[in-house]
């Protein structure tokens, strides 16, 4: 768990706008699919007939291009050095979703100043008009980047699993968003689940220590079962729902992304 002392955002994330339309995905730890999710959600999304952006805010080690097999000309990085405009290296895949490619391996992603972050999520705010459904794939950890970034959206998802680290690791990304922003409508996922009742179990032990300790219940957006499908579909760079639609893990997510969206319709725009 990361447990060093954070640098606070000079802005507050509860004061800027939310757009109703944006989910963003966190973890706070590496290692639960949260990338996997984020991906797979889009495309639930798109699936709909939403037209949906899937965002790599994983600053620093962005991987969605990677797990997509897409080889974007210009990505996050052309726009942070000013010579594009999100609008401009929006990709669009043949799944049926847009995506804005992050830059894996650059380390002056991970650590831009926090009025260029702030600056990075207005604009990426006015481009989310443009479209139904808005995910945004976090960096893992809480620092001010994931915090920023997720301040743009009314449903902030966090993914955990059944590992104590990763609870633990949930349980304080919670804390520090609730601390920032007590509003926030954070949700739960549970990733990686033996079943539908140990995925609950999971849930159960992080909602136990929220309400204990921060008088807050945070609400069970659903549970994604353990499926080797999803290694497979990784593996050949494709979309779970577009190599194996009908896996138990591509089922959970789609079951998801039903609940999601009234939630959104009647979140803060």
């Amino acid at each position: 768990m990361t447990t060093q002392m954070l640098d606070r955002p000079a802005v507050h994330p509860a004061a800027h706008p939310r757009r109703s339309n944006i989910v963003a995905i966190g973890s706070g730890k590496g290692g639960v699919g949260k990338t996997w999710l984020a991906i797979t959600l889009a495309h639930a999304f798109a699936r709909r007939g939403l037209r949906t952006l899937l965002f790599d805010g994983d600053l620093g080690l962005a991987n969605v291009d990677i797990q997509l097999g897409l080889m974007p000309d210009r990505d996050l990085g052309t726009v942070l050095a000013g010579n594009a405009t999100l609008a401009e290296v929006v990709t669009h895949t043949d799944a049926g979703f847009d995506v804005i490619a992050g830059k894996s391996g650059s380390l002056s992603l991970a650590s831009l100043a926090v009025p260029e972050l702030v600056r990075l999520r207005a604009d990426l705010l006015a481009l989310s008009a443009r479209y139904d459904q808005v995910v945004i794939d976090l960096g893992a950890g809480i620092d001010h980047a994931v915090r920023i970034l997720s301040g743009a959206s009314a449903t902030p998802l966090v993914v955990t699993n059944d590992e104590p680290t990763a609870l633990t690791d949930a349980y304080a990304l919670i804390k520090l968003t609730l601390q920032e922003d007590p509003q926030a409508a954070l949700r739960v996922v549970v990733n990686n689940a033996a079943s539908p009742r140990e995925g609950e179990r999971t849930y159960a032990k992080l909602l136990r220590a929220c309400e204990g300790f921060l008088k807050m219940s945070p609400q069970l957006a659903g549970v994604v079962r353990r499926d080797t499908k999803v290694r497979d579909a990784i593996r050949h760079q494709m979309p779970l729902l577009m190599r194996h639609p009908g896996a138990d893990a591509a089922q959970d997510v789609e079951a998801i992304a039903d609940r999601l969206v009234p939630v959104r319709t009647a979140a803060v725009s």
